[in-house]
């Protein structure tokens, strides 16, 4: 019985604690994915990097949250959500704080795969803990309010990083930061364990190891395409947020408030996309709703791509819609959580999860560099058009896999223990 069917107000309370504590926990995850992207034109003259330095720099996060989601998430499915959860949390202020005082490029880079791996295990073991407690007809909107942590860290990100950072500096930033490990505290205090995993058989590494074969034989095909899906999706999200900030700001000259503004103006458009998302995926199912916002993805990059300039300058309001619209469409990035978890058993799922979402993010490593070479060779127009495609692709490819609205988490999967 999970959390919220339990039906006792007990029960609902400490879930919704750990619901907000999960929130809580992305929010600033995705705040130090993206204060980065804003910082990097002063670390760059501070630490004497070059554009390739940067490019990369921007990506080592993402893809050492690749490596933290497999080992996170294989930990999570032996010692528990709540214990891999905290430890996470530590991780990623560690990296933060560490970031405050480095003094090289190299160093920096250090810092930044620390954070990366706590960021990359805390994913897949929250959504899996919330997907764990909440009834299968409400599953994608509680996941999706759990994604919806990432246009507020989006926001927060913008508004540090353009306002605060320059008076105090991107080191002062960095450290103070870093208390988001405070999180961790609460987490051990007030968190529930997901009560699915504690009715779980318990296996030790060893006995994890010996069904790790069987396992990957019967879901290694749906890893792929889930896999695929997500390197497409989170793609389209990627391309745009690590590069566009520092573009607009380098190439056109705006000005730091109106910098901010069209970073706010997308992120509540997606903030409120993510809601929807989880509303229209628990109704009509993943596939369609997926398939929608990413079309409406596309649809507002593919003006953009084919007449930045124009619109920029001489469309203000349209231009702010079509903003707006982006944010609206990628929305849908608050599928993965139940689409992902609906489709591993609970033995496996925090590893399988973690594995799929989590290597996706890492790939997202060649999204500033890929981005960088794009724009340099058929300026911003061009350089749009790969988030545009990828919003195509992942309309088209979510259909290959199965749909699972409405799935019974305890039911239907194989290889799960004897």
């Amino acid at each position: 019985m999970n959390s919220l069917s339990a039906g006792t107000p007990v029960a609902e309370s400490r879930f919704k604690t750990t619901a907000a504590l999960c929130w809580l926990g992305w929010v600033f995850d995705f705040y130090d994915l993206i204060l980065i992207a804003f910082l990097i034109p002063t670390i760059e003259h501070s630490l004497r990097m070059n554009a390739s330095q940067s490019a990369w720099l921007l990506g080592i996060g993402l893809g050492a949250s690749g490596l933290g989601g497999i080992l996170f998430g294989w930990l999570a499915d032996i010692y528990g959500r709540k214990k891999i959860l905290t430890v996470t949390v530590i991780l990623f202020a560690l990296g933060m704080l560490v970031s405050g005082f480095v003094q090289t490029p190299l160093q920096f880079f250090i810092a930044r795969f620390v954070t990366g791996l706590g960021l990359g295990g805390e994913w897949a073991v929250g959504h899996a803990l919330i997907a764990e407690s909440v009834p299968a007809d409400r599953r994608a909107r509680w996941s999706a309010f759990l994604q919806s942590g990432e246009p507020i860290g989006v926001a927060l990100a913008a508004i540090v990083g353009f306002t605060i950072a320059p008076l105090i500096g991107w080191r002062a930033v960095f450290i103070l930061s870093s208390c988001t490990g405070l999180l961790a505290l609460f987490f051990r205090k007030h968190m529930q364990e997901s009560p699915m995993w504690q009715q779980s058989p318990r296996l030790g590494s060893r006995e994890r190891l010996q069904k790790l074969g069987p396992f990957l034989g019967a879901y290694w095909p749906l890893m792929t395409l889930a896999l695929v899906l997500a390197i497409f999706k989170l793609g389209t999200y990627w391309t745009c947020y690590t590069w566009l900030p520092r573009f607009i700001q380098q190439s056109f000259g705006v000005a730091i408030h109106k910098s901010t503004l069209w970073i706010l103006v997308g992120q509540a458009g997606q903030f409120i996309g993510m809601y929807l998302f989880g509303v229209v995926a628990d109704q009509v199912g993943r596939r369609w709703a997926f398939t929608a916002f990413s079309l409406l993805t596309a649809c507002a990059l593919l003006p953009l791509a084919l007449a930045w300039d124009f619109l920029f300058h001489q469309q203000q309001g349209l231009f702010w819609g079509l903003m707006f619209l982006l944010g609206l469409g990628a929305g849908c990035t608050a599928g993965f959580g139940a689409l992902l978890a609906e489709l591993f058993p609970t033995v496996q799922r925090t590893f399988a999860m973690g594995t799929v979402y989590n290597m996706a993010r890492g790939v997202q490593v060649l999204a500033p560099v890929i981005m960088l070479w794009a724009s340099q060779q058929a300026g911003i127009e061009g350089a749009l058009l790969v988030p545009a495609t990828l919003a195509l692709l992942t309309a088209a490819w979510v259909w290959t896999l199965p749909e699972r609205k409405g799935f019974s988490l305890t039911q239907g999967l194989a290889v799960e223990p004897d």
